[in-house]
């Protein structure tokens, strides 16, 4: 019988980008198997429901089928079915589908340091 890791397979069916960040998810106690932390080593079987929070939204999946190396979107799909409920499924606010590169998003925080010298030549230009 065929054995597929956790973190592995959340990596597989693109859940997360990289599978350190699957595993690092696992071990923060993000994904929960009957209510309960698991561990990345732990051994997926068809049918587990797993419950995962990620920064893009909250997921509840059946597993349907293993899956070893990661494929396409689409034929990942088929390895799992979603059972979030709707009202969970609606991403949180100022937050896309994209992962969390690190980097802040563009035009917040501080101004760049052309903008800042654009803004002194403007007020410069008024007195």
């Amino acid at each position: 019988m065929e054995q597929v890791r956790l973190d592995k397979y959340l990596w597989a069916i693109r859940i997360f980008k990289t599978r350190t960040q699957a595993a690092t998810a696992i071990d923060g106690g993000k994904v929960k198997w009957n209510g309960a932390s698991v561990k990345p080593a732990r051994t997926v079987n068809i049918g587990d429901v797993y419950y995962i929070k990620t920064p893009a939204r909250n997921w509840l999946i059946e597993v349907t089928g293993l899956l070893h190396n990661r494929l396409g979107y689409a034929d990942a799909l088929r390895h799992y079915k979603d059972l979030t409920p709707e009202e969970e499924k609606q991403q949180k606010p100022h937050e896309g589908t994209s992962f969390n590169t690190g980097k802040r998003q563009s035009k917040t925080g501080h101004p760049t340091k052309k903008q800042r010298r654009d803004l002194e030549d403007f007020l410069e230009s008024d007195q």
